[in-house]
């Protein structure tokens, strides 16, 4: 059974399954390059630390810190001032 440009079913059965092949290899290889644990096994302590960072921030870490640097005076004696901020002495 040939087709309108010469080529026999045998043929383009071969071509479609070499095709196939080198679908499956680059599939492979991106997948490969996509490997997101081998991309981070030499930058773990990096995104260890970022991790936290973020996650100190996202339960408001830096509000609690800021709140305990900068209270106000009621409870002590100021010792700097900065618009409504002030750093206190807690002796």
């Amino acid at each position: 059974m040939a087709t309108t440009n010469n080529r026999t079913a045998e043929q383009v059965r071969r071509d479609i399954e070499a095709e196939r092949e080198r679908l499956a290899i680059a599939a492979d290889d991106l997948r490969a390059g996509m490997d997101v644990n081998a991309q981070l096994k030499g930058k773990l302590p990096v995104a260890a630390v970022a991790a936290l960072g973020l996650g100190f921030i996202a339960s408001g870490g830096i509000g609690a810190t800021m709140r305990l640097l900068m209270r106000r005076g009621r409870e002590s004696r100021t010792k700097a001032r900065y618009g409504p901020f002030s750093f206190v002495d807690r002796d």
